[in-house]
C-alpha cells in the first residue's frame, strides 16, 4: 500500500467523521470540516474557472488563433465587476441584461419542450388501440395512458380556482390531491433513497479503512473524535457553571 493511498483514507475518515459528529450536536469538528469544505470548492471552482475560461476560453483562442471578437465577451465579464466600485455599477446592468437575456432565449424554448409539449404528448397518447381490424381495450400502453390522462385532468382540476371545489369538481380536484401525493411520495423517496445509497458507500469506505493496511484509520479517528468530543464537552460545563468559575477565583 502506497503512502499517498493511506494518507488519503486517513484524511477521508477523518473529514468524513468531523460531518458525522454533527449527529451528536453542533461542534468544532463538524465546523472545522465544513469551512475546509467550503474553502476547498471555492478554490477548486476558481482555479477551472481561471483556467477553462481565462485560459482556454480567451487568451488562446485570441492571442494563437486571432479571435478577436471574444474582446466583446471580455469586455462585458469585465463589466460585472463594477457591482464592486458604486460610482459605475450601473455599468453591470448591461452584462446582466445580456446573460438575461440570451438564458431566457436558450432556455425557454427546453423549458416549453420538456415540460409542455412533452406532457401534452404523452396526455394524448390513445387509451385503445386498433390492430387487425379488432380494438385491444386492455393493454398495459392503454392503461398507462390512461392513467396519465386521468392525473393531468384531475391535477389540473384541483388548481382551477376559477370555480368552487364543490360536487363533481370537488371529486375530480380530490383525486388530482391523490395524484400529487403519490408524485410528491415518489420524489421523496427517489430522493431518499439517492442519499441512502451515498452513506452506504461512505460507510463501506470507513470500514475498509478500518483495516491494518490504512493503519487502522477508521477506528484510530473515531477514538480521537470521542476524546475530543467529551474535551470540549466538559470545556463548555465548566465555563457555564459560575461555583467553578467562583472557586477557581
Amino acid at each position: 500500500m502506497s503512502a499517498d493511498m493511506v494518507i488519503g483514507a486517513w484524511v477521508a475518515v477523518g473529514f468524513s467523521l468531523c460531518m458525522y459528529s454533527f449527529l451528536y450536536k453542533d461542534n468544532p469538528f463538524f465546523k472545522f470540516g465544513e469551512h475546509v469544505f467550503v474553502g476547498i470548492s471555492i478554490g477548486y471552482l476558481l482555479t477551472i474557472t481561471y483556467y477553462q475560461v481565462m485560459t482556454n476560453k480567451l487568451y488562446i483562442p485570441m492571442m494563437q488563433q486571432r479571435k478577436w471578437w471574444l474582446v466583446i465577451p471580455t469586455f462585458l465579464g469585465l463589466l460585472l465587476l463594477a457591482r464592486f466600485i458604486p460610482s459605475i455599477a450601473w455599468l453591470s446592468r448591461i452584462s446582466f441584461a445580456f446573460l438575461l437575456g440570451v438564458s431566457s432565449g436558450v432556455a425557454i424554448p427546453r423549458q416549453i419542450s420538456s415540460f409542455i409539449l412533452k406532457q401534452v404528448e404523452g396526455t394524448l397518447k390513445p387509451v385503445v388501440t386498433v390492430s387487425a381490424g379488432e380494438v385491444a381495450w386492455i393493454t398495459l400502453a392503454g392503461v398507462n395512458a390512461l392513467l396519465i390522462l386521468i392525473g393531468v385532468v384531475s391535477v389540473l382540476f384541483y388548481f382551477f380556482f376559477s370555480l368552487e371545489h364543490t360536487g363533481g369538481v370537488r371529486r375530480v380536484a380530490r383525486v388530482g390531491i391523490y395524484f400529487l401525493m403519490v408524485s410528491f411520495g415518489a420524489a421523496f423517496g427517489y430522493t431518499v433513497m439517492a442519499r441512502m445509497s451515498l452513506l452506504i458507500g461512505r460507510f463501506d469506505d470507513l470500514m475498509l479503512y478500518a483495516s491494518a493496511s490504512y493503519g487502522y484509520a477508521t477506528p484510530l479517528l473515531l477514538i480521537v473524535m470521542i476524546v475530543g468530543l467529551v474535551w470540549w464537552e466538559r470545556g463548555r460545563s465548566s465555563s457555564k457553571n459560575p461555583l467553578s468559575r467562583m472557586g477557581e477565583g
